[in-house]
């Protein structure tokens, strides 16, 4: 998404959702985001609270507002308002269209992450016009000439390609993947994030393509050519693929893309040791895998599995090393749950993969 001119101080909706899985959009942007200063959130339902206890229990000082004339009120006039929380199907509920316009009414620009594209909505349209805002629809894919077929030139690439997938989606990918880039920047190895969700855009990674919005057939070449690029311009050490969906999903399966077409050379998985059902399919008779089952499947098509992260959603700090403990005994490979420890042997595990070691 080429649009490098969008950044500045921005707000988040996230429609009384932002305690949820729903609003892992809002989430990533609260942890890291370059491309925008974050400087609140508007939601009702936890409005009065700070933005990061909401989310990972740890204060950083932006305020949850529950509309956008308080905030503004209190606070200042944003440039911007995102959309960060994900609805059924990637539509924009009509209950939310007043909130919309009232924003548009007041010269704030819209950047919208949803599937469905917001500005081709009239009565936003109008709007939109009346006060000069423009409504950003991220999730497009690239003009068909910019749009690039998948040739083998992945075989040229000497940094480590590690791909960071899941046994399902919203399982923390992307947060994982920042991790792992910011840690081993920090210890001398130029990492970058591949992103391939709209997310990892929003947050300001500079190569990627957004997975969904991007016809089947150009996927694993828009893959490589991002991946290339950024080899070749920024000179990493380490390219770190953000994963989408799961291997199983079948609302979406995904995954042999970054393994086969990113030759990738490790692979961290991404579990969570609670879910027995793929989020929003508890209707469907399809049980989520088993973490080492998934690895033997990973580990079929091509790349060795170098690490396990494991998501702590609905998991006790009490729960953990029993879990961990538990699946200790049936791999050597390291498990970590990165929102309460180290990464540090997820590094490890990497370094020991990097051609340049």
């Amino acid at each position: 998404m080429d649009q490098p001119h969008i950044s500045g101080k921005a707000v988040i909706l996230t429609a009384g959702t932002l305690h949820t899985i729903n609003a892992k959009t809002a989430h990533g942007l609260l942890r890291v985001s370059k491309r925008f200063e974050i400087i609140g959130v508007i939601d009702e339902k936890n409005a009065g609270k700070d933005a990061g206890e909401v989310v990972d229990n740890k204060p950083n000082g932006i305020p949850v507002l529950p509309s956008i004339l308080s905030f503004i009120e209190l606070h200042e006039k944003p440039k911007y308002a995102i959309i960060g929380m994900a609805t059924k199907g990637g539509v924009l509920p009509k209950e939310f269209y007043p909130t919309i316009k009232e924003i548009l009414s007041l010269g704030i620009h819209v950047v919208n992450g949803l599937h469905q594209p917001i500005s081709e909505i009239e009565e936003f349209k109008s709007v939109a016009y009346e006060h000069g805002d423009i409504i950003y629809d991220i999730r497009k894919s690239k003009p068909f000439e910019e749009l690039h077929f998948w040739t083998g030139k992945i075989q040229e690439i000497t940094a480590t390609k590690i791909a960071v997938l899941g046994t399902d989606c919203a399982l923390g990918k992307r947060t994982t993947s920042k991790m792992l880039e910011a840690e081993l920047n920090n210890q001398g190895k130029k990492a970058e994030m591949i992103y391939t969700g709209q997310t990892g855009w929003m947050q300001g990674a500079n190569y990627g393509f957004l997975f969904d919005a991007t016809a089947n057939d150009f996927i694993s070449g828009e893959l490589e050519h991002a991946m290339y690029e950024c080899w070749k311009n920024e000179n990493v050490d380490v390219l770190i693929m953000e994963g989408q969906s799961g291997l199983r999903n079948p609302s979406g399966p995904c995954g042999s893309e970054f393994i086969i077409s990113g030759a990738a050379d490790g692979v961290i998985l991404q579990h969570s040791p609670v879910r027995e059902r793929f989020k929003g399919l508890d209707h469907y008779p399809a049980a989520m895998p088993d973490i080492l089952d998934e690895v033997e499947l990973i580990e079929k098509m091509g790349a060795p599995v170098i690490g396990l992260s494991i998501n702590t959603q609905d998991i006790s700090k009490a729960e953990m090393e029993p879990y961990r403990s538990k699946l200790a005994t049936k791999t050597d490979l390291p498990i970590v749950f990165p929102f309460f420890e180290s990464i540090q042997p997820l590094v490890d595990a990497v370094l020991n993969l990097n051609k340049g070691a």
